[in-house]
């Protein structure tokens, strides 16, 4: 238990640290919302004073900050200056389907690196093997960007899928079930690109991790007492292989979230992606901040899910937090 309460405490003061870093860099960002404002003469100095007070912008950094740490600790993270209304519901409105894309993404690359990153190290040196091994060396050398693109235009022109927005124009008028299908079509495109990023990295790692296993001793002398391969591969290589896994577990959720935040921009998915960066372009502080402190929250929960899995089919982290109490 001790060492799940470090984690989270850990988890509380890197969000703390999180949202520091956010407000001190967008004070150190040149410009402001009210920049064009003043380039336009019917309104005077004197308005744009007064709506820089009534957001609190025209107080100093320090006390803006403990301003919002008090309020965001109610769940209120502040006001959009540019949509002219509260940041909170704005931004779950978008994360949700930014985290409907994540874990989906997820979900998927996991599914297929396991299954294939175990079977390329039973099949060490054959033809699997090296398949693997070509294909995602190549995917690694090849930037998302260039990967998203590529296969966006693929779609594009040969209407595979349809690209932009979560639903198609008229899906008010489809049953239950067309809707869910509609939805997977606007899905593929972005959760395909994702797959494609990520798969690479992770079966690398579950292969190694297979690999390391296989050469254990315990592993070659129960081969020679004539144990089943199948058997051996399950009951004994990938408990043990399970544990660096668990622990890519958390990287890889942020890997996800972070790549699918440029893949939301390029695909047209209503995300936190192209949320953001109208809220970078308009400049609209609190926006900004509680775009990037919803990404990181995502992120510190993962690595925390992965700790709690980690934590409980390892024991020897369980012995560690006894020993430390």
């Amino acid at each position: 238990m001790s060492y799940i309460l470090r984690r989270v405490l850990r988890a509380i003061l890197l969000s703390f640290a999180v949202s520091a870093l956010c407000f001190l860099f967008t004070e150190m960002a040149p410009g402001s919302f009210f920049d064009e404002m003043r380039l336009n003469p019917q309104i005077s100095p004197e308005t744009i004073f007064a709506l820089r007070s009534s957001y609190g912008l025209d107080q100093p950094l320090a006390v803006r900050y403990a301003r919002w740490v008090k309020a965001a600790l109610h769940a209120d993270l502040g006001y959009s200056i540019a949509y002219n209304m509260p940041v909170r519901p704005l931004l779950w409105s978008r994360a949700k389907n930014t985290l409907l894309l994540t874990v989906s993404a997820l979900a998927l690359t996991w599914l297929i690196s396991v299954p294939l990153g175990v079977w390329a190290a039973n099949r060490r040196g054959g033809w699997v093997d090296k398949a693997v091994a070509l294909g995602s060396s190549f995917v690694i050398s090849v930037p998302e960007l260039v990967i998203a693109v590529a296969l966006l235009a693929l779609v594009v022109r040969w209407r595979i899928l349809p690209v932009g927005g979560m639903m198609s124009a008229d899906s008010d008028a489809f049953s239950t079930l067309a809707k869910v299908q509609d939805l997977a079509r606007h899905l593929a495109l972005p959760v395909l690109i994702l797959v494609l990023c990520e798969i690479a990295i992770i079966v690398r790692h579950v292969r190694a991790s297979v690999l390391e296993v296989l050469g254990a001793t315990y592993v070659q002398a129960a081969r020679g007492l004539g144990v089943s391969q199948g058997r051996l591969l399950f009951r004994h290589v990938l408990p043990v292989a399970a544990n660096p896994a668990i622990s890519l577990l958390g990287f890889s959720l942020a890997g996800l979230l972070s790549g699918s935040l440029i893949v939301e921009v390029i695909c047209g998915w209503p995300g936190l992606g192209p949320l953001l960066l109208e809220a970078t372009l308009s400049r609209d502080l609190y926006l900004v901040i509680g775009g990037i402190m919803f990404s990181a929250l995502f992120m510190i929960g993962g690595n925390l899910v992965a700790d709690i899995m980690l934590i409980a089919v390892d024991p020897r982290i369980r012995k560690e937090g006894a020993d430390a109490r």
